[in-house]
């Protein structure tokens, strides 16, 4: 037997019914009596009308206890143009203004110099100066400079970087691991070798970043 509910209920349901994400307005015909008749929604089309159906369902069965036959459900989708846009974030991308090598008998310094947003950031690593270990710089000095950018938000550890022959394509690739109070993720990066070794090894460390960040990716 159909339940008999008050006008006033009949009113907190089709409150209830547009508080559901993708419901625009609710409205019910019931009869003289009481009785749920017919309910009209008028939604997104984020959801399938079969997933509604069970929404609604679910919501009048929860707040109120009432059962409903989803025979008696009536949906009306909006078209895709009345779907909220979310516009995406548009970043200013990195630019690589200057990598530059300095050698002093073992030791190598290496500078790396990116432009973001009207600012220059500078980053500075030293160490041995071996073919690898240079390339280890130049990569450690982007993420030196990329801290800077960030005021310390972020913490780098530099964990790999290396320049592979993929095929007739030689390819810079880079694995950073990501440091946060809440742990350790590790992204990798890659680059091809187009124009040099140097700046191929910066891009590749930014990509890696960018894996996390979104808005390192160079130009």
């Amino acid at each position: 037997m159909d339940q008999v509910i008050t006008p006033a209920t009949i009113i907190e349901i089709e409150q209830a019914l547009s508080e559901v994400a993708e419901i625009k307005a609710a409205r019910i015909v019931s009869s003289a009596e009481g009785v749920i008749q017919e309910i009209h929604v008028l939604a997104l089309p984020s959801k399938t009308p079969k997933q509604l159906v069970r929404d609604i369902e679910s919501t009048i069965m929860a707040r109120f206890g009432i059962p409903v036959d989803h025979r008696k459900v009536s949906i009306a989708q909006l078209g895709a143009e009345s779907m909220p846009t979310v516009a995406e974030p548009v970043h200013e991308r990195a630019k690589i203004q200057a990598v530059n090598t300095e050698v002093s008998g073992v030791n190598a310094i290496v500078t790396v110099t990116l432009g973001f947003e009207d600012e220059v950031y500078i980053g500075r690593a030293e160490g041995p100066a071996s073919q690898t270990g240079r390339l280890r710089l130049i990569a450690q000095a982007t993420l030196n400079a990329v801290e800077q950018y960030a005021h310390g938000a972020y913490g780098f550890a530099l964990e790999d970087v290396s320049i592979v022959q993929l095929g007739h394509e030689r390819v810079a690739v880079c694995c950073v691991m990501l440091v946060t109070p809440l742990g350790e993720q590790a992204f990798a990066g890659s680059a091809l070798d187009r124009q040099n070794d140097r700046d191929s090894i910066v891009r590749a460390t930014l990509d890696a970043i960018d894996r996390r960040l979104g808005f390192f990716t160079t130009t």
